[in-house]
């Protein structure tokens, strides 16, 4: 395993980021597909002893089972120094209470403490916006967000999907302001979503910002795990988001490029859909979500897969824009 500066900071993280979102109360209330805390444990064993230091968690998934789950395993397989653990802020924590989301001061504050109760630690290494508050003015989320970092409660901050503008300006008010910028963007990013081309991937290239993508295989479907008719009987039955963004002639186009390339390269689909973003050299490292220990043991394998300058050619050709996505 490799390890890259995040951004310009002097923090280094494994090429690839375990994503714990599939970590949770299986059926829970915001992704019922997960697995439990025991079926998990292998999942973390297996990062660390691959070399995996870098952790992606949040306080919305299925209202903060993730980060129990996270936080337990971690103390069992690794010390806390030797990872990077991330986790996010601004989603709903209910279904319904007032102050239960967005990015105000008090939710700010009231959800770090209950992050890091949960995680049992003292800090947590990256705090994400996780969406943007419409009803919060960016000054005042800034504002809190230095104040947790200057608390010792967060190390470094960073954005999630949003328009490149959007945090183009956040991170000129921060500088603004003598506080420290957002150093990464964990952005909607795989060969079937591109549209962060366009502008946020130039802007962070530019700046010197780190680029964490989430569904670097678009929800599994890159993988080849959703058949075009019928039912697939794994998570892509069940998860809304992806049955709802991926399925399209263009999508099954670009799918059979990628098992056009897998095939010649005697390797699976998905490990070709992550070199292609593993190749690109704005991306630090993409999140790896897996619910079965062969689809993590595919990622860490797709580190060796090297695609050459016509292959990735063939997997881009299909490419046409479509509708931005993910920011909501």
């Amino acid at each position: 395993m490799d390890y890259v500066r995040l951004g310009k900071t002097g923090l280094k993280v494994s090429q690839l980021c375990l994503g714990c979102m599939s970590f949770g109360t299986p059926g829970g209330p915001t992704h019922p597909w997960v697995i439990d805390e025991d079926a998990a444990q292998p999942f973390f064993r297996k990062a660390v002893e691959s070399g995996i230091n870098f952790f992606d968690t949040a306080n919305h998934y299925n209202y903060g089972d993730s980060e129990l789950i996270t936080g337990k395993a971690l103390k069992t397989f690794a010390r806390r120094d030797e990872v990077v653990v991330a986790t996010k802020v601004g989603l709903r924590m209910s279904d319904g209470r007032a102050n239960d989301r967005g990015l105000s001061r008090k939710h700010i504050f009231d959800q770090i403490d209950q992050s890091l109760g949960r995680l049992g630690m003292d800090y947590v290494d990256i705090l994400y916006v996780h969406r943007l508050d419409p009803d919060t003015e960016f000054e005042e989320t800034l504002d809190a967000l230095e104040a947790v970092i200057q608390a010792g409660k967060v190390r470094y901050v960073a954005g999630s999907s949003m328009w490149a503008w959007q945090f183009a300006k956040l991170r000129e008010m921060q500088k603004a302001r003598g506080y420290q910028p957002f150093i990464a963007m964990q952005n909607f990013y795989n060969l079937a979503y591109r549209e962060e081309e366009r502008e946020m991937m130039p802007y962070c290239q530019a700046e010197g910002v780190g680029v964490v993508p989430w569904s670097p295989i678009a929800r599994g479907f890159l993988a080849g795990n959703r058949p075009k008719q019928g039912q697939a009987s794994n998570r892509a039955a069940t998860d809304r988001l992806a049955k709802d963004m991926f399925g399209s002639p263009q999508d099954y186009a670009i799918l059979s490029q990628i098992e056009k390339v897998a095939a010649k390269l005697g390797v699976k689909p998905a490990q070709v859909a992550y070199a292609w973003v593993l190749s690109k050299p704005f991306v630090t490292a993409p999140i790896v979500g897996a619910t079965k220990l062969g689809q993590l043991e595919e990622a860490i394998g797709a580190l060796d897969v090297k695609l050459d300058a016509a292959s990735v050619r063939l997997l881009e050709a299909a490419y046409k824009p479509r509708v931005v996505a993910g920011h909501s």
